[in-house]
């Protein structure tokens, strides 16, 4: 028994990429040198989903997030957006644990909610069970 994660892009007309997860760490640590110029100048919806796996093979997906991920004009994606937004979605998610109710504070920081929202996005019903089917290994995805 084991865990696989799997990336996916989409371009604009939905078609899936596969995104190794080496190329996606590479592309974090020295993005000048892993560009991905099909999306240079674009906001790039992506999908990471865990799937469990039983002797190597794909049994089912535990969970799908939804991400948009920044490329500049080069091809270079944004690590340092990437890592803002997903700071903001920690916060946003582990705020009601650690925050005590105060009745009385007038000003609400929302920045970080802000930045959380906008780095996902919501599928369609359609979309969301073809990347479900991709990440199972049922539909061949072409590389990013």
């Amino acid at each position: 028994m084991g865990i696989s994660c799997r990336k996916f892009l989409l371009d604009r007309n939905d078609q899936l990429f596969l995104l190794a997860n080496t190329k996606f760490v590479r592309m974090l640590e020295e993005p000048a040198r892993h560009r991905l110029p099909s999306f240079s100048g674009q906001r790039v919806r992506a999908a990471e989903a865990f799937v469990e796996l039983l002797g190597r093979e794909p049994i089912r997906v535990i969970r799908i997030t939804f991400d948009i991920l920044g490329f500049d004009d080069e091809g270079c994606f944004d690590p340092s957006r990437y890592c803002e937004q997903q700071r903001a979605r920690a916060e946003v998610a582990i705020e009601p644990v650690i925050s005590s109710p105060d009745r009385k504070a007038k000003v609400v920081p929302a920045a970080g909610k802000f930045i959380a929202r906008g780095s996902q996005w919501i599928p369609t019903i359609e979309l969301a069970q073809t990347i479900h089917e991709a990440a199972l290994g049922r539909i061949k995805c072409p590389r990013a």
